[in-house]
Formats: C-alpha cells, sequence, structure tokens
C-alpha cells in the first residue's frame, strides 16, 4: 500500500527530457519527528535538472525531485510541537540536520552545513531510507525544516521562495546587503530575480542586473533595479570599475567572466557564488582581489531562523514571486519548457 504516496519519478538521467513517470514510492521510515503533508504546490528549481540528468554526480535513481514544497499538514509525530493537523506550511531544499548542541554549524545557525544534513530528494536518511521531493501528491518530512507560511503570502507565490528565495536572500543579508550599498545580480532567472526583489527589500541602494544582454533590463526595472550591465557589450567590465559592493552571481555557467566580474568590485568588495556549474572554472587573476582588498566565497541555502525572516519580510513588503503554474500532471511538458529557458521566472506544479 503506498498510503498516497506517488509521485512523479525519474528512473535514469534521460528523465530531463520529459520522462518522468508517475507511480508509487515508499517515504522515509516514520519517526515520532515527522510529518506528512498532502502537497499543493511545488516550485521547479534548476537543481531539479541538474539532478534529472546527473549532472552533479550520480544520481540515486529512481528519485522524486522539487525542493519549493507547500502543503497542509495530514499526520505529525508525537514530538513535534510547533504545528498542527491542518497547518500550511513550506519545505525547501534540506529537510534534516543534527540539530545537537554541540554541532559546530546547528548550534551557530548555521545548520545548512551541517555534515549530517539531508537534502530533501536524491540525499539519505541515517537509516539508510532515501529521502523523496515534492513532484508528488503527498510527502513525509522532519517537521524541524517545515515552516508556517504566512498568510499574507499564497502557496504558489510561497513556494518558490522555499529555495530559490532563501538561496539569495541568506548570502545577501549576510554580505551587508542594505541602504547605502550598490549590489550586482549576475544572471536574471529563477534565482537572480529573487536577488533583485530581496536586495531591494533589505534597502540597497541600487540594484543592477548583469546579464549577457539587455533583454531583461524592462523587468529588472519592474522589480525595482536600475537596469542591466550587458556583458555582450565592449568594455562592460572596465566601464563599471569599482562600482559594486557586493555582487551575488547566479552563474551556472562554467565560462562565466570571473576576472571581470572582480574587476567591479569596490575596495573590500564581496562576490558571492550561489550558482553551481556542472564544471570546474576556467583560472581567473587574482589581481582584482590583491588590488582592492575584494573577496570571493560561496553560500548554500540559508539557516532555519533566515528562512522564517524571509517568510516573514516577503509577507510584510508584498514581495512577489514571478511565476507561471502549470498542473502537476503536465509535469513532463513543463520539464522541457525549464530546459529550453522559458521560465520567467519560476515554474510552479499545482496538486
Amino acid at each position: 500500500m503506498s498510503d498516497g504516496f506517488i509521485g512523479y519519478q525519474g528512473l535514469d538521467a534521460k528523465s530531463v527530457e520529459g520522462n518522468l513517470v508517475k507511480g508509487e514510492f515508499t517515504p522515509k521510515t516514520w519517526t515520532e519527528d515527522d510529518i506528512d503533508i498532502d502537497i499543493s504546490h511545488c516550485g521547479m528549481c534548476a537543481s531539479d535538472l541538474h539532478t534529472l540528468r546527473s549532472g552533479w554526480g550520480e544520481t540515486l535513481y529512481p528519485v522524486i525531485v522539487g525542493h519549493e514544497i507547500i502543503g497542509t499538514v495530514v499526520k505529525k509525530g508525537a514530538n513535534v510541537k510547533h504545528l498542527e493537523l491542518g497547518d500550511r506550511v513550506g519545505v525547501g531544499a534540506q529537510c534534516y540536520s543534527c540539530l545537537e548542541a554541540d554541532c559546530p554549524d546547528c548550534s551557530t545557525a548555521n545548520e545548512q552545513y551541517c555534515a549530517k544534513g539531508v537534502f530533501t530528494y536524491n540525499s539519505k536518511f541515517e537509516d539508510g531510507s532515501v529521502s523523496y521531493g515534492g513532484y508528488a501528491l503527498k510527502g513525509r518530512y522532519p517537521a524541524s525544516f517545515a515552516f508556517k507560511i504566512p498568510e499574507a503570502l499564497p502557496s504558489a507565490i510561497a513556494a518558490p521562495m522555499m529555495c530559490g528565495g532563501i538561496t539569495v536572500y541568506s548570502p545577501l543579508k549576510r554580505n551587508g546587503c542594505g541602504p547605502g550599498k550598490t549590489v550586482g545580480i549576475v544572471g536574471i532567472g529563477g534565482l537572480g530575480h529573487f536577488a533583485v526583489l530581496y536586495a531591494k527589500a533589505l534597502g540597497a541602494e541600487k540594484v543592477y542586473g548583469i546579464s549577457r544582454n539587455r533583454n531583461k533590463e524592462a523587468d529588472v526595472k519592474s522589480m525595482g533595479g536600475e537596469g542591466v550591465i550587458a556583458t555582450s557589450e565592449e568594455g562592460w567590465s572596465a566601464a563599471n570599475k569599482r562600482k559594486f559592493d557586493l555582487i551575488l552571481s547566479t552563474n551556472n555557467d562554467h565560462k562565466m567572466p570571473l576576472t571581470e566580474y572582480l574587476g567591479m568590485l569596490k575596495p573590500s568588495g564581496r562576490f558571492v557564488q550561489v550558482g553551481l556549474p556542472e564544471a570546474p572554472l576556467p583560472q581567473f587573476s587574482f589581481g582584482p582581489l590583491i588590488m582592492s582588498n575584494a573577496s570571493v566565497t560561496g553560500s548554500l541555502l540559508g539557516s532555519r531562523e533566515e528562512i522564517e525572516e524571509m517568510l516573514s519580510l516577503s509577507a510584510t513588503q508584498g514581495v512577489k514571486t514571478w511565476i507561471t503554474s502549470y498542473p502537476m500532471s503536465e509535469v513532463n511538458d513543463v520539464l522541457k519548457k525549464m530546459e529550453n529557458n522559458e521560465a520567467r521566472y519560476r515554474f510552479v506544479l499545482e496538486n
């Protein structure tokens, strides 16, 4: 008996072409720390594509991707105190960490880096059971990484925030985005559009998109940004030398012009990478780092506290994901649209 656990499964690397198969699956082993949720919405993330095609290493097939999940609690364990049956909750890309007092990460609100952490799909729990994501009708997850959704946030709007939103919110906040700062966002896509929205919500004075061309400039301005720096235009980096306090890169292209990006940082500026290319980056020059006391760092997701902050900020400031919704049953057709870069800027599946 599946007990209602039915999902759209990728069976091999070709599943990314729109070959998911609907079928029953066995969720993680039940514990009294868990919840079962009826899934109403699931955002589609580029991570889903990378995983379906084994772009980041061999995937644990069969896999059910999707880690921007909104649903209703229909079962909860005896140890779950912060949630009740019927609550509308969100689950993001991480569903577990040890949360132990002596853990150097969990004890410092950095649980996304916990060595015992489990991702919401294509990962394994300590007992060996596999994690399955939100391209499904129902899911089972540790309650410690499920978050109540504010009433002001519609489910379809909130779903992509659970991964795409927090992936950029956390590094923006941790790296000083705020009043008086000029921020550049490399790549105006699912992550990049969130980065523009949250940079403005956090009070940045000026926010620019950095993209190959200007075809999304009107969108960036509609999100509150100043405009776009087009990397296809001659002299683009030199014309913007020492312009930015912070550059956040969502770029997944391993051929990105990193040296040129770094040349646009102000003294003591920061370049933060959140996109994860499938191949190593080419060599780059340390000159801009040394001459400007600049730094390069990376970021993964965000803490549970930051997820709560992000949801609250989104509700109070009216941050709205740019979405197009489709029935979950059309997931294979929508995967093809994702592969063709047709999302403006997030696709959401609805049951």
